[in-house]
C-alpha cells in the first residue's frame, strides 16, 4: 500500500516575511487588521497563503504584524512559536530601501555580532516587500521571535557560533518533514524499490551528500536519502537483500555511527566531540591537543584544528584519526544489520566536510565507490 506523504509546512523566513507584509499593509492601507497575506516563496516558485494572527499600527509610521510558525508534520521545536515583524515606514533619508534588523530572539554571530538572518531570508523579504513600496519609500523591518532566546537553548546553534536566539536560515520556503515518523515509511518504500534494481545502494543523509554523490558520477537511481533514519534503513536494506551499502555523509553526522548512534538527529543524541576526542587519544595525540579538540565548538572547527596541526608539524592526524573512525563506522553499521537480520552485509563509508570535499574513504568505501562510478 502506498504510504501517505507527511504534510510539509513552511520555514521560519516565510513567516517572518508574512508578518512584515501584514505590518506594511496596515501602514499603506490604513487598516487595523490583516487576515492573511500571500508570500512568493522564490524557492520553489510558488505562492503561499499565510494566516496572520494580529496586525496593527502602533504609532504614525510604525506597525506590527504577528503570525505563528507552522513547519508541517515535522519534529520542529519552532512549531506554533510567534513570529513578529515591526515595520517603520519613512519617505526620506539615506540608506537602502529595505533595511532588515534582528530584534529580540533573533540570534547573532558570536564572531562579528551580525544577526543570524541568512541569504534566503533576506532575498525573500526584499523581493516580497519591494513590490509594496514606491521608489521614494524606505522601510526598516525589525524581526522578533519572542520565544527565540529560550528555544535556542534546545538547539545546537551555539555550537555553530550563533548565540542568544534562533537563526533565520534555509534555502527554501518549504519545511520538509524529514524527522516525522511517517517520513521513515516513505524512505523504506523508496529503498525497497531501489533494492530491486541494484545490489549496492548509496545512503546519503542529506541534500549535500546527494549532490556530491551525483557530481562524482554515481547513478542517481542508486542513491537513497536517509535523513537521520540510518539505523532503521540499514536494517531494511538487510531485509531487502541488498548486497552492499555505501554510506555517504557529512563527517559531523556520520561519525556518530562509530559510537553506535544510529539515529543522528542532535535532539536525540550528539556525541561528536566526545567521539572525535576519543579517537584523537587512541591515535596518540598529546593531551593538550585532545583538550583543544574537545573544546571545539563544532566538528568542522575540530577538523580545522587537526588540519592546522598536520600543516604545522607535517603529521597525518586527519588521515589516521578519520581513517579509524571510518573503519569503526563500517564495522558498527554491519553489526547493526547482523543484529536485526542475522545477515553479514558489508558497509563502506565516505565522509566529507562543509566544503563538500572528501575527508576520508574507508577501504571498503573506496572499493565500493570505484565499482559504482
Amino acid at each position: 500500500m502506498t504510504k501517505t506523504q507527511p504534510l510539509s509546512g513552511y520555514t521560519l523566513p516565510v513567516f517572518a516575511c508574512a508578518a512584515a507584509l501584514a505590518a506594511l499593509r496596515c501602514l499603506r492601507e490604513g487598516i487595523q487588521s490583516v487576515d492573511s497575506v500571500s508570500v512568493n516563496l522564490l524557492e520553489p516558485q510558488i505562492t503561499a497563503e499565510i494566516p496572520i494572527e494580529q496586525a496593527s499600527v502602533l504609532k504614525t509610521g510604525t506597525a506590527l504584524g504577528v503570525t505563528r510558525s507552522d513547519p508541517g508534520e515535522n519534529l520542529d521545536l519552532t512549531r506554533n512559536t510567534p513570529v513578529w515583524a515591526m515595520v517603520d515606514l519613512r519617505r526620506e533619508g539615506e540608506g537602502e530601501q529595505i533595511q532588515i534588523v534582528g530584534g529580540e530572539g533573533i540570534g547573532h554571530h558570536k564572531a562579528g555580532g551580525g544577526a543570524a538572518i541568512y541569504d534566503y531570508a533576506m532575498r525573500l523579504l526584499r523581493s516580497n516587500l519591494s513590490l509594496e513600496l514606491s521608489p521614494s519609500e524606505k522601510i526598516t523591518v525589525t524581526l522578533i521571535l519572542p520565544s527565540g532566546r529560550q528555544l535556542a537553548t534546545r538547539t545546537s546553534n551555539e555550537a555553530f557560533g550563533v548565540v542568544e536566539g534562533l537563526s533565520l536560515l534555509g534555502t527554501t520556503g518549504i519545511s520538509q518533514p524529514l524527522s516525522a515518523p511517517g517520513q521513515l515509511e516513505l524512505y523504506r518504500e523508496q529503498l525497497q524499490q531501489k533494492a530491486e534494481l541494484f545490489d549496492c545502494l548509496v545512503f546519503c543523509i542529506g541534500e549535500n551528500g546527494l549532490d556530491l554523490a551525483r557530481q562524482l558520477g554515481i547513478n542517481p537511481e542508486r542513491l537513497v536519502k536517509t535523513a537521520n533514519w540510518l539505523g532503521p534503513l540499514l536494517v531494511e536494506a538487510g531485509y531487502q537483500g541488498v548486497q552492499s551499502i555505501l554510506l555517504f555523509g557529512y563527517h559531523g553526522k556520520l561519525m556518530k555511527l562509530a559510537a553506535g548512534i544510529f539515529h543522528t538527529h542532535h535532539h536525540l543524541a550528539d556525541g561528536r566531540r566526545e567521539i572525535l576526542t576519543a579517537y584523537c587519544a587512541k591515535a596518540g595525540m598529546p593531551a593538550d591537543a585532545c583538550s583543544a579538540i574537545f573544546a571545539a565548538a563544532t566538528a568542522e572547527e575540530a577538523l580545522g584544528q587537526l588540519r592546522a596541526l598536520d600543516a604545522e608539524f607535517g603529521s597525518n592526524w586527519v588521515d589516521r584519526i578519520y581513517g579509524d573512525i571510518a573503519r569503526q563506522i563500517d564495522l558498527r553499521s554491519s553489526d547493526c544489520i547482523f543484529t536485526h537480520t542475522n545477515l553479514h552485509i558489508p558497509v563502506g563509508s565516505v565522509m566529507f566536510g562543509r566544503d563538500r570535499k572528501i575527508i576520508v574513504k574507508s577501504d571498503i568505501g573506496d572499493t565500493f565507490l570505484t565499482q559504482i562510478c
